[in-house]
């Protein structure tokens, strides 16, 4: 370490903090998005007005309950289920053929002085193909439930949602982030709505931990492929 120059000391340097810069951000996953962040119910309402004078009926507007009210989520606060049933599916295929041949022949007297030309002197072609093809495919899948609050009322009866669940295991945590755009209309009696009816979906689906880490390359990899893609 004596013979390092400064200049090769500071290349080295500058190496090693950007391969552990880039295996720490590999390692913490997505953090909280912004808006993710559960969304409280508002606070009660102040003390209903003084009530007035009986006069002889049996309604009473501060303490009336409908019977037959919906139940389902309006409010912001309000809880929503999410059934995850997302799949997505692509497949693309591409082929591409070209070829062109030609074939010239000139035909010459057998006499002095062209009998002197070699054989196959006076022909000529030539010949040219091209064969190409791609294909890709792709496919996604995820399901399960995540329970989201109401994080805006907006016109129309669409409500603004938000949430995300984190589940810690043994060898690591899972972490699933949604937001979205869903109608009153679309609700269930139970306040849960397949995810194919948010409009405006951002899904986050990620994990860390001893498996996540095994199944992608190591930092240093990542590191030289970023440096030399070739």
């Amino acid at each position: 370490m004596s013979d390092l120059r400064p200049r090769d000391a500071f290349t080295l340097a500058a190496i090693l903090t950007l391969a552990f810069s880039v295996n720490g951000c590999a390692e913490e996953g997505f953090g909280r998005a912004p808006g993710i962040a559960a969304t409280l119910p508002l606070p009660p309402p102040g003390p209903p007005p003084a009530a007035p004078p009986a006069n002889g009926s049996l309604y009473n507007a501060a303490s009336f309950n409908s019977l037959a009210g919906d139940r389902r989520a309006r409010r912001v606060g309000d809880l929503v289920t999410i059934l995850l049933v997302e799949r997505t599916q692509a497949r693309k295929s591409a082929t591409a053929n070209s070829g062109r041949d030609s074939n010239t022949a000139l035909s010459l007297p057998d006499a002095l002085p062209f009998s002197l030309l070699a054989k196959g002197l006076t022909s000529g072609g030539s010949k040219q193909s091209f064969k190409g093809a791609r294909t890709a495919a792709q496919d996604n899948q995820l399901s399960g439930e995540l329970t989201v609050t109401v994080a805006q009322v907006l016109p129309g009866g669409v409500l603004k949602v938000a949430g995300e669940k984190r589940l810690t295991l043994n060898r690591g945590e899972e972490q699933v982030q949604l937001t979205g755009l869903v109608r009153i209309d679309d609700l269930r009696p139970d306040n849960s709505v397949a995810s194919t009816r948010v409009a405006d979906a951002r899904i986050r689906y990620s994990g860390t931990g001893q498996i996540a880490d095994q199944s992608r390359q190591g930092w240093l990899s990542r590191f030289f492929a970023k440096v030399a893609p070739l």
